[in-house]
């Protein structure tokens, strides 16, 4: 088997798994957004969300990037240096902890000054929530470091199960026994515990055997800790910027509109959230095989993967936000009859993340080069947009302005990716394999479901399901036919390779 056909199997077998685990996230994710709209209203969920917010905005800088350095320096270090894998996490660990109480410290002393209104729900929530930083900062580290030693059955067992099914059973059981939206909030975060002991006694077994590797430090060489810090430093600021460009927008319409319009705004972008399975699902699998490929210098192997990434990524997540588009007032009326207002916003989020797609795996492809910082750049280039433009717009258009702005900044942010990859890795999307795909799923998914909500409704639950079923089996023919030019071949791979092992 070639080294093309190799690579588009294992992105198959592992996207697989990880499109099965990232789906029962998002459907959790989702219930739990439903359940906090049901059960608390707009304005007591956009309370929570506010403070969920805070929490991961906050964790993003103080696991201080070290997730991301895991998922480049592992599969590097197993190849080279394996007897380095032990101290290298052990130096990652340490700094996670100790930098991460620090900033609750501080957190604590500014939240006053910032959530300091006549109403304290916000910060009570905040207050309350902020202490399990340290553990959720820890766990995100844990489970990177399991992605790119062990094996995508187990980081979807701790990341894309556990933590997500424990979530709304922990809220479902507050919110029944009477718990306050501060209680609820702690709710969220409480799983962060399980995980981690789960993540680390799963890593603990994936960890080279010191017989076997020779002695190993207990600490990492000078050198080491300075790759690692250089690596992850950027990582941090890029990894804070893209949690305000998933949060902020949320706690600016807070702000400025109220906890409701909050609410509202928040259980819109819970499904844009959701519909980035397919996205989450091939990073997980494809960047420590770009760090793997550019590590030992097959770019062309690298080209080939990121190509048929980019198909894959078209083919299966433009259908999700289209149909999430064309019945976003069904879809907004799951979570209450006063959070049809948000339907608008969910068409223009959706429209916004389909242009991102065309990019491909971009992002993921620029920092697994060892280029953090050019991401860090891009990333504070796009939320300086997306905070400009909701001040801008918010005032005028309300949520419609919020939603058009993270649209704006997300298309800014694959653009200046995909302008420094040509640039430095002349690895660039190919315009051929954006529009097959594209083109493909506009005429097998958006016409049959738009002749549908156009007869039945887009408010229409019976419309709704009827157009996913029509345009799902469209779909299924589509890529019967076009199985070679839409690079297939790794799915009939892997199923080949499955019947023949049974």
């Amino acid at each position: 088997m070639t080294g093309h056909a190799e690579n588009r199997t294992a992105l198959a077998r592992g996207g697989i798994i990880g499109f099965a685990g990232a789906a029962l996230s998002a459907v959790l994710g989702f219930l739990f957004s439903v359940l906090l709209a049901r059960l608390l209203g707009s304005a007591g969920s956009g309370v929570v969300t506010q403070a969920t917010g805070v929490f991961s905005l906050v964790m993003a800088m103080a696991k201080l990037g070290f997730d991301s350095a895991a998922i480049y320096l592992m599969p590097r270090l197993r190849v080279d240096r394996p007897e380095e894998i032990r101290a290298c996490l052990t130096y990652m660990g340490v700094l996670t902890i100790v930098i991460s109480v620090g900033v609750v410290l501080v957190l604590e002393l500014v939240a006053p000054f910032i959530w300091g209104s006549d109403d304290p729900s916000v910060l009570d929530a905040v207050r309350a929530v902020m202490w399990f930083i340290p553990l959720g900062s820890l766990t995100v580290v844990a489970a990177a470091a399991l992605r790119a030693l062990g094996n995508m059955r187990e980081y979807v067992l701790v990341q894309n199960v556990t933590l997500p099914v424990l979530r709304p059973v922990l809220v479902a059981a507050v919110v029944a026994m009477g718990g306050s939206l501060t209680v609820v909030s702690v709710s969220w975060a409480l799983p962060f515990a399980v995980v981690l002991l789960v993540s680390w006694l799963l890593l603990i077994r994936h960890l080279p055997a010191e017989e076997l590797t020779g002695p190993q430090p207990r600490w990492p060489v000078r050198e080491r800790r300075r790759s690692i810090m250089g690596f992850a430093l950027p990582r941090t600021l890029s990894a804070a910027l893209e949690q305000g460009l998933t949060w902020l927008d949320v706690l600016i319409v807070g702000v400025l509109a109220g906890n409701g319009a909050a609410g509202v705004y928040g259980g819109a972008s819970r499904y844009i959230q959701a519909g980035l399975i397919v996205d989450t699902a091939l990073r997980i699998v494809v960047s420590p095989q770009f760090s793997r490929l550019m590590h030992t210098g097959r770019f062309e192997e690298l080209r080939a993967l990121y190509s048929t990434a980019t198909i894959w990524l078209v083919l299966f997540a433009t259908p999700i936000h289209l149909l999430m588009a064309i019945f976003s007032p069904c879809l907004m009326l799951v979570l209450g009859p006063e959070f049809r207002s948000g339907s608008w916003v969910l068409v223009i989020l959706c429209c916004g993340a389909m242009v991102t797609f065309c990019a491909g795996n971009i992002h993921s492809l620029l920092i697994m080069s060892g280029r953090s910082g050019w991401a860090a750049f891009n990333k504070a280039i796009a939320l300086a947009t997306n905070v400009v433009g909701n001040l801008v717009l918010i005032p005028v258009l309300g949520i419609n302005g919020a939603a058009l702005s993270w649209a704006v900044c997300m298309v800014v942010d694959a653009a200046l990716a995909t302008v420094q990859v040509v640039h430095f890795l002349d690895v660039r999307p190919n315009l051929a394999d954006v529009l097959r795909p594209l083109v493909g799923v506009g005429v097998c998914v958006g016409i049959p479901a738009g002749l549908v909500a156009l007869v039945l409704g887009r408010d229409s639950f019976l419309g709704m399901g009827i157009g996913i079923v029509v345009a799902g089996a469209c779909l299924v023919v589509m890529c019967r036919f076009m199985k070679d030019s839409l690079h297939l071949s790794g799915l009939d791979s892997m199923v080949r390779s499955k019947t023949r092992r049974q």
